[in-house]
């Protein structure tokens, strides 16, 4: 073999070890840095805590009513008496709210609780009325006091139909003319 071929041979293995060596050194930091993060996984404490989660739902109700409407061209001297009429108020309170729906006896009864003389008019002409909680017409539909009661009801989150039943009892010397009144509704809960 020649010197040179000799010489590269050596440099050759040398090269070959060190690149051995190199590889394997590599290696072993390598590892060693795993088993460290490892170990430190390992040891690391878990740390919890809680949070709160909150909401406050509120009690809601709204109310609304269409017109209540004894005729729009009733002859005194043909229709009969007493003369109904029904109407329907709309409840929608949220889920388990209880509620208390109570009406005034009108802008013409000289009185919000003067449930006795609901009156409607025209002009100075009056014509009297009243409103129900029952289809018998029986139970005065007012606010709970003055011989008047109010509908209780709970709420179911929906919209609640109420049924409002008039009744004009008289027609006798009735004056021709519009015949108005204005109730108001309240909603307690």
């Amino acid at each position: 073999m020649s010197t040179t071929k000799y010489l590269k041979a050596i440099r050759a293995e040398r090269n070959s070890g060190f690149k051995s060596a190199m590889l394997l050194s590599s290696l072993a930091i390598g590892a060693g840095l795993m088993f460290s993060a490892v170990q430190e996984a390992r040891g690391a404490t878990p740390v919890t805590n809680t949070f709160p989660v909150t909401a406050t739902i509120t009690s809601s109700c709204t109310v609304s009513g269409s017109n209540l409407n004894f005729g729009s061209a009733i002859d005194p001297l043909v229709a009969g008496t007493p003369l109904d009429a029904t109407s329907t108020l709309t409840v929608t309170c949220s889920n388990t709210t209880p509620y208390t729906v109570a009406l005034n006896a009108g802008a013409n009864a000289g009185g919000a609780t003067n449930f006795t003389s609901r009156t409607m008019k025209s002009g100075s002409d009056t014509l009297g009325y009243q409103l129900y909680l029952d289809s018998g017409r029986s139970s005065v539909w007012g606010d709970g006091t003055s011989s008047s009661s109010a509908k209780n009801g709970t709420g179911t989150g929906s919209a609640q139909s109420l049924s409002v039943y008039g009744r004009i009892p008289s027609l006798a010397s009735v004056v021709p003319g519009s015949y108005t009144d204005t109730v108001t509704v309240t909603i307690s809960y």
